[in-house]
């Protein structure tokens, strides 16, 4: 099967650095670039308090850290759809502030066991699993949409110089002063980014669930909306075909630093170092080669220097060796990671976009998180070469998977509210719990254009369904061959007002255009609204019932 076109960067993405020119961008950023070197600083403390140990439990820092994100992804992005995403935020950076405290204080009192110093690590992967769908939401509030991709790589950027830094200042602080100073500096590190978010005067922005919607009616509707959204669902298996292998870099590069090459923490942090600096200076190249590879290519090619770099450390004894052998790993995670994320980000309309993001951020994470034991347990039975020459086979198979499954481009997407549905002129007024309600829509289609009108119908049922709808069906009338019949079932009133006023975007509406532009010239769609009467009338006034919308209305 040949592979689709790679997508390429718009126009306007030549300056990898312009998102900075955005005040809090830029705040948030520096603010955000503190606080991951703070929390690399710790991620080596921990993990050389425990170096002692056998491989197992020094993978499990990264499972502690990467395990909240599948427990609490989904719900954090329920919470950052219903709530202001600047007190999530704040509320997340105070949690993690009090129990970094209490890490320090027992780092200091002598009192941190393993099980402890990973009970912790989880309480702060929960704080961070709590705003990881904040955090990703608000960035099309900082910056422009042409310029999604752009503040992604910088997003990577940030991680990566902070693992240059982070992972050097504290092997560095470890081994001169103990694992205490590490945590402290992390604890202080989130002053910086809650003190940017109290300053930030968020406008005001209408929540985008429907009212009352409930918790488990809420995930259900990110879980719908994710499945009917081809471009989201291509993403997230591209993420599958890249994490497993990509995580046996960070699961094992602990074990590579003492069992291979014989250094110390100091050593271990410069290693890490070696992968900051090269996705730092990848930065500044990725734009030209987004520009050469297009995107497709630039996932094969990051896959493909990743597997090389594992299979490098697999063989070579010499540090210095495997410190340059680490720079193009850099290059190749910001590469992987950014086209990823930009990815994912320019496709997502604002009222489910940081439930969506949450499944992103469950399969990336949680990707990690459950794939960092069993590289541990795999260096422990059959040694680090073998582990780590399979991480490469992983990531040769996934470089060689993008042209069967390649990312779907970004053309004519587009996002934005459009609130094109009049409000349906019913004759008496439903409650908002009412429902279900059977939504049935009339076409009278050209002869000559039924096949293509089916054809495009296929796409509308893609965004009822992403928008609300349980069940969608398309009928042809045996009665009236020109005649077909769309039916959609939503779960309650509230669920379809909020399809008519927050939930169909410029893409749903070109669907729709495709669709009329196919009916017979001078109709209309006819459109009735039913309500589910099993258990007695909506209303008890004899004159109300199932309504119709006249024959010339649109939704």
């Amino acid at each position: 099967m040949s592979a689709a076109p790679s997508p390429k960067a718009p126009a306007g993405a030549a300056s990898a650095w312009a998102p900075l020119a955005a005040r809090v961008f830029r705040a948030l950023w520096i603010a955000q670039l503190v606080s991951n070197i703070g929390s690399w600083m710790q991620t080596v403390g921990a993990q050389w308090l425990l170096i002692g140990h056998d491989a197992a439990l020094v993978t499990l820092v990264q499972t502690a850290s990467g395990l909240p994100f599948v427990l609490l992804a989904l719900p954090s992005g329920v919470l950052a759809d219903r709530y202001d995403r600047r007190t999530v935020l704040l509320a997340a950076q105070f949690a993690m502030l009090a129990v970094s405290t209490a890490l320090t204080v027992l780092a200091f009192a002598d009192a941190l066991t393993p099980g402890l110093l990973l009970g912790l690590t989880f309480l702060l992967g929960c704080g961070t699993a709590l705003m990881g769908p904040a955090w990703q939401a608000i960035q099309p509030e900082l910056v422009e949409r042409h310029q999604l991709g752009q503040a992604a790589a910088l997003g990577a950027v940030n991680m990566n110089l902070a693992r240059a830094l982070g992972p050097a200042l504290g092997g560095a602080v470890v081994a001169a002063a103990g694992a205490g100073w590490v945590f402290a500096f992390n604890a202080a590190s989130y002053l910086g980014i809650a003190a940017v978010l109290m300053l930030w005067r968020r406008p005001a922005t209408e929540l985008p669930t429907a009212p009352g919607e409930k918790l488990l009616t809420a995930l259900h509707a990110g879980r719908r909306y994710v499945w009917n959204a081809p471009g989201v669902r291509r993403v997230l298996l591209r993420t599958v075909l890249f994490i497993p292998g990509g995580a046996a870099l960070w699961s094992l590069l602990p074990l590579v630093a003492s069992r291979s090459l014989g250094l110390g923490s100091g050593g271990y942090g410069l290693l890490l170092g070696a992968v900051g600096v090269g996705a730092v200076g990848g930065a500044f190249a990725l734009p030209a080669i987004r520009r050469v590879l297009g995107v497709n290519g630039t996932l094969a090619a990051g896959s493909l220097v990743f597997a090389g770099v594992l299979a490098v450390l697999a063989t070579v004894r010499i540090p210095w060796l495997a410190a340059v052998a680490l720079l193009p790993a850099g290059l190749a995670w910001i590469g992987v990671l950014s086209t990823l994320n930009a990815a994912v980000q320019t496709r997502l309309p604002g009222w489910v976009r940081a439930r969506a993001l949450a499944v992103y951020l469950l399969v990336f994470q949680g990707g990690q998180a459950l794939t960092a034991p069993l590289w541990g347990a795999l260096a422990d039975g059959l040694g680090l070469t073998v582990s780590l020459l399979a991480g490469s086979g992983l990531l040769l198979a996934g470089a060689a998977s993008v042209r069967r499954w390649p990312l779907h481009g970004t053309d004519g997407i587009d996002p934005t509210l459009s609130d094109h549905w009049p409000v349906p002129p019913l004759v008496f007024e439903p409650g908002p719990a009412n429902g279900p309600v059977l939504v049935s829509v009339s076409y009278r289609v050209a002869a000559g254009n039924r096949a293509a009108f089916t054809d495009c119908m296929a796409h509308v049922a893609r965004s009822r369904r992403r928008t609300g709808a349980l069940t969608w069906g398309l009928y042809q009338d045996g009665n009236e061959l020109g005649r077909f019949i769309e039916n959609y079932l939503v779960a309650s009133w509230s669920e379809h007002l909020a399809q008519h006023h927050s939930r169909l975007t410029g893409t749903d509406r070109r669907y729709e255009e495709r669709a009329r532009r196919l009916l017979v010239e001078g109709t209309a769609p006819e459109v009735t609204h039913a309500f589910d009467a099993s258990a007695g009338p909506v209303v008890s006034e004899p004159d109300y019932g199932t309504t119709t919308s006249g024959p010339g209305a649109r939704r």
